[in-house]
């Protein structure tokens, strides 16, 4: 039986640090309170970071299993929420493949929200970790003083039918402007109602050469790259003799590759926008992708893993998603029937092509795109996308 939207809260620790160490997570109805699943166990000896990090895997867990797609986690565990969010670097080898684990349970769900409670208001999941701790450390369990069962939703209970009925709702909802719930069609559609984007990565660096990450280092085209942008511009000028805007990563190597194709359409000015800037990979800009396997391992893997995990001192690939999805809802919304060009980078335009195919995250990882490549993608007010080119570079071998 299937419920929409669920709170996680779970907690972890040790008698000692490392010593005897269990979990504890609890899910509730968010609506009501009434709790839908509690999960504890003993893990051993481990340490508390560990035990929270198990923690929170079996409450979303749990909630995978009651179909949720809704999730707010609370911990009193600010490095675990942090490191969730993305915002502190996981250090700890040991805390590594469990990040990575949570993240993809976390990508499996619609939206995850985490949130830092103070551990008064994790009580639950506290008593169920500290019972946890005792069965580690081999100590029999307490007795409880009487008291009235604690309430656990039923299969009939008015919570659960509350999220049925939401989710029923939910299930039939009208298409809107998301390319992944918009109603699905053979029907051409005129593309001159559509605002047409035809997204360029710029040209060729010396770190495209080389396999370099180059995230918000300002790295210039080189003579190849300026080469490829004005094969590029003329490309362009045939696709779109029309255009009514130029935009483009405030980089250099976008902005020059941006002014190429703003001269063969006539001089329009090149207007830079910070939403297209390329994912800062943080203490691995410059760095070959073999360097970065050899010092970085296992933060290279949890990164791999989820678009949630960001590189050491970078962003993840969720922040990059959340502004590009922003400026690409702004151009729908500014130039409708219109064609715009946007210069940017790799993981920019991959976002929007994924997002424009309602594709998983492995797409990411399977698409390649050359320096100077064209994808073209049509975007109509009700949210219906079509995409018409991917990665188009016949311009290139050509001159």
């Amino acid at each position: 039986m299937a419920v929409r939207a669920v709170v996680v809260e779970a907690d972890g620790g040790s008698r000692g640090n490392p010593g005897p160490a269990g979990y504890g997570a609890v899910v509730r109805d968010p609506a009501s309170g009434e709790v839908l699943v509690e999960r504890s166990e003993a893990i051993g000896v481990s340490t508390n970071n560990v035990a929270e990090y198990r923690g929170l895997i079996a409450g979303l867990e749990a909630a995978a299993e009651l179909g949720a797609v809704e999730v707010e986690a609370r911990m009193d565990s600010k490095l675990v929420v942090e490191q969730m969010c993305g915002r502190w670097q996981i250090k700890h080898p040991g805390l590594r493949p469990l990040a990575a684990r949570a993240a993809a349970l976390v990508d499996r769900f619609e939206s995850v929200r985490f949130s830092w409670i103070p551990r008064e208001r994790n009580r639950h999941a506290d008593a169920l970790a500290n019972a946890a701790m005792d069965a580690a450390a081999g100590k029999p369990p307490k007795r409880a003083a009487a008291q009235p069962p604690r309430e656990v939703a039923a299969a009939d209970s008015a919570a659960r039918a509350q999220a049925r009925e939401v989710a029923a709702r939910a299930a039939t909802r009208t298409a809107g402007t998301d390319p992944a719930t918009t109603r699905p069609s053979w029907e051409p559609r005129p593309s001159f109602t559509a605002t047409r984007l035809i997204l360029v990565r710029h040209g060729e660096t010396e770190w495209t050469v080389q396999h370099r990450y180059a995230g918000r280092a300002d790295v210039p085209l080189s003579d190849q790259g300026r080469a490829q942008a004005r094969a590029t511009a003329a490309r362009v000028a045939e696709l779109a003799p029309s255009v009514a805007a130029v935009l483009s990563s405030p980089l250099s190597r976008c902005t020059a590759t941006a002014e190429a194709i703003a001269g063969a359409l006539g001089g329009i000015p090149v207007r830079p926008q910070d939403d297209w800037i390329e994912c800062d990979f943080g203490d691995w800009d410059g760095m070959t992708f073999a360097e970065v396997r050899e010092q970085w391992p296992g933060e290279l893997d949890a990164w791999l893993a989820s678009t949630r995990i960001a590189p050491p001192g970078g962003e993840p690939f969720t922040a990059v998603a959340e502004r590009v999805d922003r400026a690409v809802a702004a151009l729908r919304e500014a130039y409708p029937g219109e064609t715009v060009v946007v210069v940017s980078h790799v993981s920019p335009i991959k976002l929007a092509l994924r997002d424009a195919l309602a594709a998983g995250d492995a797409f990411l990882h399977r698409l390649y795109l050359d320096a100077a490549g064209i994808s073209v993608l049509d975007m109509w007010p009700d949210g219906g996308v079509a995409v018409r080119s991917v990665n188009d570079t016949a311009h290139l071998a050509a001159r």
